[in-house]
């Protein structure tokens, strides 16, 4: 690669290197431990999570899908979901700020050329970060864009705004997706700090407050040809692009119904009361409390089953990537993001629910685990899954190709 791409490296201690599956999803309890301490703090004084994300960095976590080819471990995506789902129930914008490393990770193997693979893993594999510059507001739908890049003697040049970049003000890396003369769509890799690129932290969402989703400026930005993917491949062929993203969601919405279900726990075992007509001197003794609690479980479980079986799917998938392996897991997926979307909302619900009244001070910050849900459940919207389900069976509709199925 060329030294456009080397102004990107920086002197900083190198990641571990993850052996297996079972170490990281224990690195990744270890390091929820530390992240859910200040969690509510964070969400309340809106504490950016600078020094939280160069701890996951440095442990290794962020290039455990990098392929085996190039010296990673290349854990299986119901392990990745896992991961995500634990650090998610620490810390919701935690859980989702890589969620778009990993699907540039997916995009890169299914799409980069031998040489961008083998710089951008190996990068990876020493610790940098990918950020998000995608989505745009103002378009026509979340499908289209205005970005644009143009070619400019050996390099491109790329113009536009974006808005929900997730992860950028953490990231070494962004990520740029424009469209090029012939309205395809790229992906283009962009050292930070490189001139003509403005990053504001204007995102003022009510949930996932800590994510730095706000907005990228594209002025001119200069980008070396050997930087671009032409991401458009990835989507006029069977791919697991958008399987791996949207598994990823599933477990920030699966760690967030933890979350939520887990407080909702504590705070009726230890303080709630019992209603006045149950005759009990225990809120947790109350049958009709209790029956609501063992719903919320049982749903938890079968999400967590769902999002495991449809990781297995991807597996399946990126192995054998055939049409029908990749429709199994697509359908799979969107069956898990559905499930767990709806728990999320239910348990984060629930929590006040049987908690009671004393559960709303503003000082317990418990509703942070509902604005969580209620934010990040929007990404994608469930509807359209069960549309896509339903049409595939009932009519034998394949799925689109796209970044959210």
């Amino acid at each position: 690669m060329n030294t456009v791409l080397r102004q990107a490296d920086q002197i900083r201690p190198v990641a571990d290197r993850i052996g297996s599956d079972e170490e990281a999803v224990e690195t990744a309890r270890k390091l929820a431990a530390q992240f859910a301490a200040r969690a509510a703090e964070r969400d309340a004084d809106r504490i950016l999570p600078f020094s939280e994300l160069d701890l996951l960095a440095r442990s290794g976590l962020l290039a455990i899908t990098v392929p085996a080819q190039y010296g990673g471990l290349d854990v299986s995506n119901a392990v990745l979901a896992e991961i995500t789902a634990i650090l998610s129930q620490a810390d919701g914008s935690i859980g989702q700020i890589p969620q778009n490393h990993f699907y540039i990770l997916e995009a890169l193997r299914t799409d980069g050329s031998e040489e961008q693979q083998r710089y951008f893993f190996g990068r990876v594999l020493a610790g940098d970060r990918f950020g998000n510059a995608l989505s745009e507001r103002g378009t026509k739908t979340v499908g289209h864009y205005n970005t644009r890049i143009t070619r400019d003697g050996p390099g491109y040049r790329i113009n536009g705004r974006k808005f929900y970049s997730t992860g950028v003000l953490f990231a070494d890396w962004i990520t740029v997706f424009a469209l090029d003369a012939e309205e395809r769509l790229t992906m283009a890799f962009v050292p930070k700090g490189t001139e003509g690129v403005e990053i504001v932290d204007d995102w003022d969402g009510f949930g996932q407050r800590t994510t730095g989703s706000g907005t990228t400026v594209l002025d001119n930005v200069y980008v070396s040809a050997d930087s671009v993917v032409f991401h458009h491949k990835g989507f006029e062929r069977p791919t697991t692009i958008g399987s791996v993203g949207q598994i990823i969601h599933a477990g920030v919405d699966l760690g967030i119904a933890r979350a939520a279900f887990a407080e909702m726990l504590d705070f009726v075992r230890t303080k709630s009361r019992p209603w006045m007509d149950s005759g009990l001197d225990r809120a947790s003794d109350d049958p009709l409390t209790i029956a609501k609690v063992g719903q919320i479980a049982i749903r938890l479980e079968a999400a967590t089953a769902l999002v495991e079986r449809a990781g297995h799917k991807v597996d399946a998938a990126q192995v054998e990537t055939t049409e029908q392996k990749v429709i199994e897991a697509t359908l799979a997926v969107a069956a898990a993001k559905v499930l767990t979307t709806e728990v999320a909302l239910e348990a984060s619900n629930t929590l006040f629910e049987l908690a009671g009244t004393s559960s709303v001070q503003t000082g317990l910050n418990l509703d942070r685990h509902w604005r969580n849900a209620r934010t990040h459940t929007l990404h994608d919207p469930v509807r359209w899954k069960y549309h896509v389900v339903g049409n595939y069976h009932l009519n034998g509709v394949t799925p689109p190709k796209n970044g959210a199925l």
